[in-house]
């Protein structure tokens, strides 16, 4: 569209624009000095472990089943298991008797097995709000396999994360990402229709017997401090809770933050998730497995705040030596966080607040501005029209 020289919109445009420019960094600076004192930190802190070793459990076998039955071969896997009273969280992958046979002999040595629940369709392995309508089917085959083997089942584990096939396909070409992403924020009734589905499934799963974990992503805390939705709306995470619900917190991707990066999202976690501790690191990521002076103060400084606390994953643990470590671990030792760690985990913190704040907001300020430019339009109107009156 193209304005005449003549145009209120030419005439008032700088005028928005300044108006727009001061509302939004006001607002900012709201925010920013809210969460100052909390980034403004300049000593170290220290972190006592809880002086008990906490409810460990770890995941595993999500990588095949050929990899799953080698990872128990080995006697000395299950005997430190055993030692440590440790939960074994089995993806299910697939209904398989291979599957079913490892997971009876777990049942047999009285280790406790959670089942980490997967879509096993071409759309990816994690329940999310546009996969909602294929979750019924699922439970009810998990169910049948479940009695059919005489499998047993300490909790039962939905894990509803976005569809990062998706992602990863969308990433190539911008304008479809957009046009995905963007409908998604508005969709409210999408999300409101998922969670009612998957509350409706966890109670249906708890009314069998079986106690729900559910797990949220690092972003889920930031979205609680912010009060927003939008990324769970964009992404399709649902924030439902089970019986437990616990927080994925992976230090591997947040080198040098590490362990500082805990208590600012896990300290009112009901449990937390560390990892992670296999994988080739991807050359110049710096992503790479944990070792095990940062696995064990990710420990300790977990153990400070949940009683609950999930390893991803066994596999890792087992390649490194960690299960045999942990057995000796004192979980009532300090840990020492550097300065420099605590500031750029308070600062990192503190830009998603601000960036997922005014992304929360952003519509409201369009809608302001288009409010404010109808007003301006009609005062430039309405006096257009007294000096005619007057001429």
């Amino acid at each position: 569209m193209r304005f005449s020289v003549h145009s209120p919109v030419h005439f008032l445009w700088p005028t928005l624009r300044r108006h727009f420019r001061v509302g939004l960094l006001a607002c900012l600076c709201v925010l920013l000095v809210a969460s100052l004192a909390r980034a403004s930190s300049t000593d170290g802190i220290s972190v006592q472990g809880s002086g008990v070793q906490p409810q460990l459990g770890f995941a595993c076998c999500d990588q095949g089943i050929a990899q799953m039955q080698d990872l128990f071969a080995h006697s000395d896997v299950v005997a430190n298991l055993k030692s440590l009273h440790a939960q074994v969280a089995v993806a299910i992958a697939d209904f398989s008797p291979e599957r079913a046979k490892v997971v009876r002999m777990l049942n047999q040595q009285q280790i406790p097995v959670i089942a980490g629940l997967m879509l096993q369709t071409k759309e990816g392995p994690y329940f999310n709000a546009d996969d909602v309508a294929e979750a019924p089917a699922q439970i009810a085959a998990f169910e049948k396999w479940t009695q059919d083997n005489g499998l047993r089942w300490a909790a039962i584990g939905i894990d509803i994360e976005p569809n990062f096939g998706e992602l990863a396909a969308l990433k190539s070409h911008p304008w479809r990402l957009v046009t995905t992403l963007v409908p998604n924020a508005f969709d409210s009734k999408r999300m409101e229709r998922a969670q009612e589905a998957y509350s409706a499934m966890i109670v249906q799963i708890q009314s069998q017997g079986y106690p729900v974990e559910t797990y949220t992503l690092p972003y889920g805390p930031v979205e609680q401090m912010v009060h927003t939705t939008v990324l769970d709306r964009l992404l399709g995470t649902v924030d439902v809770k089970g019986d437990e619900n616990d927080l994925m917190i992976y230090t591997s991707y947040a080198r040098p933050v590490g362990s500082a990066i805990i208590p600012d999202l896990g300290s009112d976690a009901q449990g937390i998730i560390v990892g992670i501790t296999d994988g080739p690191p991807p050359s110049g990521s710096g992503f790479g497995p944990l070792d095990w002076d940062e696995f064990s103060s990710d420990l300790i400084v977990a153990s400070h705040f949940a009683h609950h606390l999930g390893v991803y994953n066994l596999e890792g643990c087992v390649q490194q030596g960690f299960l045999q470590r942990l057995r000796n671990l004192d979980w009532g030792r300090t840990v020492v966080i550097p300065a420099t760690s605590v500031s750029r985990a308070h600062r990192h913190v503190m830009a998603f607040e601000i960036a997922l704040w005014t992304l929360a907001h952003l519509l409201y300020f369009i809608a302001a501005i288009f409010l404010f430019t109808i007003w301006l339009f009609w005062r430039w109107r309405l006096r257009r029209h007294r000096l005619m009156l007057s001429d």
